[in-house]
């Protein structure tokens, strides 16, 4: 685990331990309720090997994603459940496609009456289909499965019922030829509050 991920992921637990504790009071940005309905566009990161060098290849693209989540009665805890496309890249004479579903714990720390800071952690399920030439020593197939995110953002609530999102976050997928790799995105959001 490289040092900007273990630092990612300490602050995340650190947010929401302290959320947990009850030491942050309730965010005056969820004022009519504490669900929410968001839809985000941003660019990927795919952090995949590119086989051997022979043929072109990309490693990011736009990503779209959409949202649903709920903080727990008089608290600033709660759970996500949101549908994410990676878009595809191309690599080793081929296409890289993905997309998942995630779960979500997710945790807020209001910063006056319009900021928080967020933090989530969780899992997705993600399907990849991989297609690539021969010997470009990336391995072609469809893979599915079970892994873990998490991510860090920061809402600006700039009316009563919308508030703008940014958000960094670290999936780990599976990819045909064994093993996760990560997928990072960075994005740009919207979010209805209900």
């Amino acid at each position: 685990m490289t040092p900007a991920r273990i630092l990612l992921s300490s602050l995340t637990l650190a947010s929401l331990l302290a959320l947990s504790t009850g030491a942050v009071a309730q965010s005056s940005a969820y004022r009519d309720g504490n669900s929410y309905l968001g839809l985000n566009v941003g660019r990927t990161d795919f952090k995949v090997g590119n086989g051997t060098g022979l043929y072109g290849s990309d490693d990011s693209n736009t990503a779209y994603g959409i949202t649903m989540g709920s903080y727990f009665r008089d608290s600033n805890l709660g759970m996500e459940f949101g549908y994410t496309d990676f878009g595809d890249v191309s690599r080793g004479g081929g296409s890289t496609q993905a997309h998942g579903i995630h779960l979500n714990l997710i945790g807020r720390v209001p910063i006056g009456s319009s900021f928080n800071l967020l933090g989530k952690v969780g899992g997705i399920y993600s399907r990849t289909d991989v297609s690539s030439r021969p010997g470009s020593g990336i391995s072609s197939g469809s893979e599915s499965g079970l892994d873990w995110t998490y991510g860090v953002g920061m809402e600006f609530a700039f009316a009563r019922q919308w508030s703008a999102v940014v958000q960094y976050d670290d999936y780990n997928v599976k990819f045909a030829g064994g093993g996760s790799d990560r997928i990072s995105n960075l994005s740009l959001g919207l979010r209805y509050l209900y």
